[in-house]
């Protein structure tokens, strides 16, 4: 059954670096300058990061019946979510490039799941999608149950820019359709 009411929307104030909601605006500091403790203590190596919703109990099973189960219904719905909370990147990107999966992941699976979100959301945002910017270079197993540091080492090398050139200077937004720790993202 689906728990559509339950899900919590993501969005301001939240940390500047990897979107981590907070309870209230602190007086003072613009909400571009507000970092959460663990962005704090490492900076991640992405600008910034902001999820739909919250991976929950209520997000999982649409989540994972359209990551696994083909169910693809919801997808107009996720890019509108997408496009809301990143409304202030979306502004000014250059290109969406969606995470790329092994062409073994690939065959199995019979779609990117984070491609079709780029799609949607290029649809509904008008910035374009790069499916040639970034590889996948290695077959990792999935994330899920892996620790952050177990994260970091399974997509370690896992991915290339084979043309450095078109994408510098870019602003670029990699779609993905789950963050977790954000070590793809890294």
């Amino acid at each position: 059954a689906d728990r559509i009411g339950e899900l919590t929307f993501l969005d301001d104030p939240c940390c500047a670096a990897c979107g981590y909601p907070f309870d209230h605006q602190v007086v003072g500091i613009a909400a571009y300058d507000m970092l959460c403790g663990s962005c704090l203590a490492r900076r991640p190596d992405y600008a910034t990061a902001r999820s739909a919703f919250e991976y929950d109990d209520a997000s999982r099973p649409m989540i994972l019946s359209f990551k696994n189960g083909g169910r693809t219904d919801r997808l107009d719905s996720f890019a509108a979510q997408m496009q809301r909370a990143g409304r202030v990147a979306l502004a000014d990107a250059d290109a969406l490039i969606p995470v790329p999966l092994h062409r073994l992941r690939l065959m199995k699976r019979r779609y990117n799941q984070s491609a079709l979100l780029a799609l949607a959301l290029s649809k509904r945002s008008g910035v374009p999608v790069s499916t040639t910017a970034l590889l996948r270079t290695k077959r990792t197993p999935t994330q899920g149950g892996l620790s952050a540091g177990g994260r970091r080492r399974n997509v370690s090398g896992a991915f290339s820019v084979p043309d450095k050139e078109v994408v510098k200077g870019q602003r670029l937004i990699l779609i993905d359709d789950v963050m977790t720790t954000g070590a793809t993202l890294n």
